[in-house]
């Protein structure tokens, strides 16, 4: 199968688990899971939100599919996760060990790519995806990634209003 029509394919069930999650916790749970099966070089997934009213502000593993990880809490100023809440930017990085932000999690992990969660405008989290392939994240990788986000971030608002 190419590996743009399986984007399209995860993508489109993407969507429906938006239509049909009860709660963006109940989406988050179902996305992790299913980027995690059928996506061949997503071997960890997960997401992180910041915690409400920490200071300094501290994000917080939620729903994640893969090993566990000793990164359960990190700062803004730290790690490549650290780097995206804070820029608001998307941030992937092709050889973790290239890159001295990285947070070493697992000595399998070769490339990352973190994707921070909008509502209303502010970041308040951010959906983390690690391989255990070098420059496993394609520009339509990165664009899937970028789409769960937003799906997150539009289930978050509508559950805040």
């Amino acid at each position: 199968m190419a590996v743009t029509t399986r984007i399209e394919e995860v993508r489109s069930e993407i969507n429906q688990l938006a239509e049909t999650s009860a709660t963006a916790q109940n989406l988050m749970q179902a996305m992790v899971k299913l980027l995690h099966d059928r996506m061949l070089k997503y071997n960890w997934v997960g997401f992180y939100m910041l915690e409400p009213g920490a200071q300094p502000p501290v994000l917080v593993l939620g729903a994640f599919e893969g090993a566990m990880t000793p990164h359960t809490r990190i700062t803004l100023n730290e790690g490549i996760c650290g780097a995206a809440a804070s820029s608001g930017h998307t941030v992937v990085v092709d050889d973790v060990n290239k890159d001295p932000r990285y947070l070493a999690c697992s000595l399998e992990t070769k490339s990352e790519i973190v994707v921070p969660v909008f509502v209303h405008g502010a970041v308040v989290g951010e959906l983390d995806i690690d391989s255990h392939f070098p420059a496993a994240f394609t520009s339509e990788h990165q664009e899937l990634v970028q789409h769960c986000a937003t799906v997150v971030g539009k289930k978050l608002e509508a559950s805040s209003r």
